[in-house]
């Protein structure tokens, strides 16, 4: 397959154009790339049950992973989903922005995109190059991250450019993600809120609304046949090829280790800028997460996991983060891409 590759830019009429060949391609059934705050996501009409199947296939993804239904604004969730007062408490508070929301879906939303669930994940994304595709297309967006399936997510053109030129008919260029994780999804019904997948609207942030389940999904493994409910809770998510562990311990632990594990193979990895001086006597490779904050380690995150791979190594390690505010988001991505190993020092 041919993949058309746009690249947006300061005019607006170019960028005009780009979004209505592509909200073409999408109507006619075909799958578009674009940049969100959160990651680029890979869209298909959200209506159409064979785009849906288009988008399992361009991914090599379970057809039992739901997708994320993205709207161009919020007023338009009640034509896809059975809404409730909490919803629109949540949509005044966050939306647009990072988070997802599901709810008991309505007919025209097709079983291939749900994954066979009778509920439906909704969102309404805070970039405006999103909002216009989806205004273009005419069509509520079905779409998960654009990267292959079990890879880092891209938060960048290039990453997507790698993974789905020749899989997909059109890839938006634009800026890099903002947020660097996938959305917040949270589930509401009668007993209230429970978080299915944190992001960049925190547990805290959505405690001011009422109190919040933390589903065990997020820090642990679904049961053998157990059905996820949202994307990125069933299967080993944003894996770079290269073998990675997290290591729970304080940093003179961590030296001790990484000295023992260093005699025996080649390693690496993943720390703040102002820890590598800590360990760069040691014969490892040691690479920058950024700044030391967690919302710089949730920003870089994909990208280092997808950088891992460039530096030869047999195993590399990431510290275990802090698990408040949108550190819960980077520990559940951490944990999934290592495959649920950790080390406890």
């Amino acid at each position: 397959m041919d993949t058309i590759i746009s690249h947006l830019c300061s005019d607006e009429k170019v960028n005009n154009d780009i979004f209505g060949v592509a909200g073409k391609i999408l109507r006619d059934g075909g799958l578009v790339a674009f940049p969100s705050e959160t990651v680029y996501g890979l869209g298909g009409n959200a209506l159409d049950s064979t785009a849906a199947e288009r988008i399992y296939a361009a991914k090599g993804r379970p057809s039992d992973n739901p997708l994320i239904v993205h709207l161009a604004k919020v007023e338009d969730a009640e034509k896809y989903c059975h809404t409730n007062e909490l919803f629109w408490r949540i949509a005044e508070a966050f939306m647009p922005g990072p988070i997802t929301v599901v709810l008991p879906k309505r007919e025209c939303i097709p079983d291939t995109v749900t994954g066979g669930l009778d509920t439906v994940a909704v969102r309404v994304p805070s970039s405006e190059s999103a909002r216009k595709l989806i205004e273009a297309a005419g069509v509520p967006i079905a779409a998960p991250s654009a990267n292959i399936s079990g890879k880092p997510s891209p938060t960048c053109a290039d990453h997507v450019i790698t993974d789905m030129t020749g899989r997909i008919d059109m890839i938006i260029a634009g800026d890099e993600s903002d947020i660097g994780v996938e959305s917040t999804i949270v589930k509401i019904d009668d007993n209230g809120m429970t978080l299915l997948r944190p992001g960049g609207i925190t547990v805290e942030m959505l405690s001011s609304l009422g109190d919040v389940t933390l589903d065990s999904a997020i820090t642990g493994k679904l049961a053998d046949g157990e059905r996820p409910l949202a994307p990125g809770m069933k299967y080993r998510h944003y894996a770079p090829d290269t073998r990675l562990i997290m290591l729970d311990g304080s940093d003179e632990k961590i030296y001790e280790f990484l000295s023992r594990s260093a005699e025996t193979d080649k390693i690496g990895i993943l720390l703040f800028a102002d820890e590598i001086d800590k360990f760069s006597s040691l014969p490892i490779t040691c690479v920058s997460l950024g700044e030391h904050d967690i919302e710089s380690e949730a920003h870089s995150l994909f990208k280092m996991l997808r950088a891992i791979d460039t530096h030869g190594c047999d195993i590399f390690y990431v510290k275990v983060p802090d698990k408040t505010g949108i550190g819960l988001a980077v520990y559940n991505r951490m944990l999934k891409a290592a495959g649920h190993e950790i080390i406890k020092l």
